[in-house]
């Protein structure tokens, strides 16, 4: 069974782009459900956190699977089915890795 793919959304109130984002997000999630495939979607609103507004002032919205960014600005819907599918059967890849020390 596929793993569940966390999608997150970095946007701010007033962004088309983002409002066009998450609308290709939610038809996909949409789609994939009826499928099968599990998915989480966090909302950050890049505003309430200095960090994010710092580094992705200019670029949003931005889309993350499992903490890796996949899209900024625009996002493609069949481009993001692929990579969630994909993210779904290989989750190692698409994760953070959390180690603080080197494998050997």
């Amino acid at each position: 069974m596929p793993k569940t793919v966390e999608i997150t959304l970095l946007s701010k109130p007033g962004c088309h782009l983002c409002d066009d984002a998450r609308a290709v997000i939610e038809q996909v999630r949409s789609s994939l459900d009826e499928r099968g495939q599990s998915t989480t979607l966090l909302e950050q609103n890049i505003l309430e956190d200095e960090t994010l507004a710092r580094l992705h002032s200019e670029e949003i919205p931005v889309v993350l699977l499992n903490g890796k960014r996949h899209a900024i600005w625009r996002v493609d819907g069949d481009r993001l089915t692929a990579a969630i599918q994909k993210a779904a059967r290989k989750p190692a890849f698409f994760t953070r890795n959390t180690e603080s020390t080197p494998k050997s």
